[in-house]
């Protein structure tokens, strides 16, 4: 390791050229779930986003690399460079996935339609039909969760409700404090759309 950092140039290359994309992938991983990556082989997919963060920013980083900053502005825009903006990339691309003109052009990252609805954080009357042919009413609210890929489906809804054959009777259980339904028990979700 000593002899692959063995001067500063070869440093910054790797700072440069590796370390921007690397904290792009971490962060898009935290954002989307998924497999858990392997590094080894998403090595070249760090390098050429970094690639890309130096294009963008080479106004910023010209002026560092000639000396014109002084060392506490040099410092700052390298973080940027380095930490700050590779962090916004992932959260703006997938902000301006989810604009409704782009999002009807392109496949969503979400790998199940499960963790895509449920990505929305929009609340549901949800009705849980089970494989013993039972069926659960509840409220996916703000105090609900889901899981997400790669671990298997399961709900967590903030209310149980009575329903019968029609649907919800308008009765939540009493002192309810929630329920957690595990996926492999689930057959279907109905949604229906929330009201208070």
């Amino acid at each position: 390791m000593e002899k692959l950092f063995e001067d500063q140039w070869t440093l910054a290359l790797f700072l440069i050229f590796f370390v921007p994309g690397f904290i792009s992938l971490k962060v898009y991983d935290l954002l989307i779930p998924g497999e858990a990556r392997d590094f080894t082989k998403s090595f070249f997919d760090a390098i050429a986003y970094s690639a890309l963060n130096f294009g963008a920013l080479l106004w910023l980083i010209v002026p560092v690399g000639s000396g014109r900053l002084s060392s506490w502005e040099g410092y700052t825009a390298m973080f940027f460079v380095l930490i700050g903006i590779p962090t916004v990339w992932p959260v703006l691309f997938l902000q301006i996935r989810k604009h409704p003109e782009v999002a009807q052009r392109i496949i969503s990252p979400n790998p199940r339609v499960w963790d895509e609805i449920f990505a929305k954080r929009i609340p549901y009357w949800v009705i849980v039909h089970l494989k013993d042919q039972r069926r659960i009413g509840g409220l996916y609210g703000g105090k609900s969760f889901t899981s997400h890929s790669p671990a298997e489906p399961e709900i967590y809804l903030e209310q149980v409700w009575y329903v019968d054959e029609k649907g919800f009777t308008g009765q939540v259980v009493k002192s309810t404090a929630g329920i957690l339904i595990m996926g492999a028990d689930i057959v279907a979700l109905e949604f229906f759309q929330y009201t208070n």
